[in-house]
């Protein structure tokens, strides 16, 4: 079994990705949302809930946990990696791709304050070619919005229109999803941004990565039957049928 974990209902936009590719596996989704969001919140709270939760996994058979919040990489992936004996994939930021594509040097990034801190997106920064540009915003309310279930209309527009206008004025040609409930209002990004604006979502590379790390695990390439759970530490209530919306299509 695969454990899979986020702050909500975000990391769904990466489950569905692992689910593609892996359709054979058994997956357990377990949706923190009795403390989403995790942006704001102390990086020292995150890992607690981050080991809580693997904990919880691990008794329930994961091989192996797919950290699919991009605040919680930043914070805990190296903390869980160094404590547990299973592997622990994490989010990516998908900036480097994006640069290497970009024709006018100009990258904007969407993602949450605890996403900005973290070492692993500075380090991916010093990596960069002096001639890229990066343009940055915390899309605040953001989540709360996925949260609700609200993934279009006017109140979304206004939300996405304040992170993103500045970047397209900047001239950004590629705009990076730095958390996983962005993927949900990826549409709407699109249609504001254009048609010459690509938006990049990271959960694909981070599906890929995870079935490189199971396959080296042992020598059947799927086990399971298939079967998804869900598992949540607040009421649940917009996650469950979303759960089953997206495995559906």
């Amino acid at each position: 079994m695969i454990g899979v974990y986020d702050s909500g209902m975000g990391g769904l936009s990466v489950l569905k990705e692992l689910t593609s590719l892996m359709p054979g596996e058994d997956f357990t989704y377990f949706s923190d949302d009795a403390y989403c969001p995790y942006g704001p919140k102390d990086p020292d709270f995150i890992r607690e809930r981050a080991s809580i939760i693997s904990q919880e996994l691990i008794k329930d058979g994961a091989e192996m946990i797919v950290v699919a919040c991009n605040t919680a990489t930043a914070a805990a992936i190296s903390f869980l990696r160094e404590k547990y004996p299973i592997p622990f994939v994490g989010m990516e930021p998908a900036i480097k791709p994006a640069a290497i594509n970009s024709r006018t040097g100009v990258i904007g990034v969407l993602a949450t304050q605890g996403t900005f801190k973290g070492s692993l997106y500075h380090s991916t920064l010093e990596k960069l070619p002096e001639n890229v540009r990066i343009i940055e915003c915390v899309g605040e309310g953001l989540v709360e919005t996925v949260e609700k279930g609200i993934l279009e209309g006017q109140e979304v527009e206004a939300l996405i229109h304040k992170c993103i206008d500045p970047m397209l004025a900047a001239g950004a040609d590629h705009i990076v999803l730095g958390c996983t409930h962005y993927p949900f209002l990826k549409p709407v990004i699109e249609k504001i941004a254009g048609a010459g604006v690509t938006v990049v979502n990271p959960a694909p590379a981070v599906a890929r990565q995870a079935e490189k790390i199971l396959s080296g695990l042992r020598n059947v390439r799927h086990c399971g039957t298939g079967h998804y759970c869900l598992r949540h530490s607040g009421p649940g209530t917009e996650i469950q049928s979303l759960f089953q919306t997206f495995l559906l299509n």
